[in-house]
């Protein structure tokens, strides 16, 4: 005879214990605890349609005839913790950090092949010893890391200048969009969007000769200075040369995946941005998250996304 197993310890001695709105209620004779009848669960299959399913604890309680309570307890009884993978190969390596919350973010390292995690770590916020801690690790395990791609934060360039490097060529549009708006009044700001707008579809030598080209151009505009009122002589048109000299910076890492040595390589960091949309989207189903509810579940997430979505590395902790 199959017994109901109990929810909270897992017992099979368990006894029916009376009726109630016409369904059956069974008791432990372990722990005590009283329980109805409804389908089993498993912990995977529950925390799989909260988490990749985007349920909420309302409509798991529906959907698998338990309690709300007991959605609860039993979601809050999966232990999920992320262990950095056993790694092996080589590629190129997304690299990126995204605030989930004050003070509170995640660090992340993607293969640029298979979309698959080679790091996660939550950080407070983003500095150049997270991201070294990343690469270190990484190569530790035993990935070989052929290059780099990222999206803008300046020193990450001089500390990482041993790897190729390629600057994500959308978040660059995205910089002169920032200085120059959607719709500059300028010509030379016009122009200077439209030559950026075509990078993706440009070729190294070609784009550097119509960058060239157009600073000839429109050096009047540029050098301009004019009186202020503080007695000195200062450039005119600045949004205007702090966008020239975003570009300036980041000109030598905008093409390097044209190199012979980084063919496949990405020009943009828009997988790792994809991933990061998800997880959101995933998130934000679930408000009023705790901090370490939150870790747990962006655990389970990258841990789903590395390829054990039914192992989890999970550890239950029934009371």
């Amino acid at each position: 005879m199959n017994k109901k197993k109990c929810d909270v310890c897992g017992s099979s001695h368990t006894v029916k214990n009376g009726v109630r709105k016409g369904v059956q209620l069974y008791k432990c004779q372990d722990c005590g605890y009283q329980f109805r009848a409804g389908s089993e669960v498993s912990e995977a299959a529950l925390w799989d349609a909260y988490q990749q399913e985007k349920q909420t604890v309302k409509e798991l309680s529906e959907r698998f005839g338990k309690s709300v309570s007991t959605i609860k307890r039993r979601l809050h009884d999966i232990k999920l913790e992320w262990v950095q993978p056993s790694l092996s190969g080589e590629g190129f390596v997304h690299l990126d950090v995204t605030c989930c919350g004050r003070g509170f973010g995640v660090l992340l390292a993607l293969d640029s092949w298979t979309g698959r995690p080679l790091y996660m770590a939550f950080v407070k916020s983003e500095t150049v010893k997270e991201y070294e801690d990343a690469v270190s690790s990484i190569k530790e395990r035993g990935y070989t890391i052929r290059g780099l791609i990222i999206d803008g934060k300046r020193s990450l360039f001089k500390t990482f200048s041993g790897y190729p490097i390629q600057m994500c060529q959308f978040h660059m549009k995205q910089i002169i969009r920032r200085y120059l708006t959607l719709n500059p009044r300028l010509l030379a700001a016009r122009d200077l969007k439209d030559l950026v707008g075509r990078l993706h579809k440009a070729d190294e030598d070609d784009f550097k000769k119509d960058y060239q080209s157009w600073k000839e151009r429109w050096k009047g505009t540029i050098n301009h200075k004019s009186l202020h009122k503080d007695g000195k002589m200062h450039y005119t048109h600045r949004r205007l040369r702090t966008a020239m000299n975003s570009l300036n910076f980041y000109l030598p890492y905008l093409f390097t995946f044209q190199r012979d040595d980084c063919k496949n390589m990405p020009n943009t960091n828009n997988k790792i941005e994809g991933t990061f949309t998800d997880l959101k989207k995933n998130l934000n189903n679930h408000s009023g998250l705790t901090r370490e509810n939150r870790k747990r579940f962006i655990s389970g997430f990258f841990l789903a996304l590395e390829g054990n979505s039914h192992i989890y590395y999970l550890t239950l902790a029934f009371a």
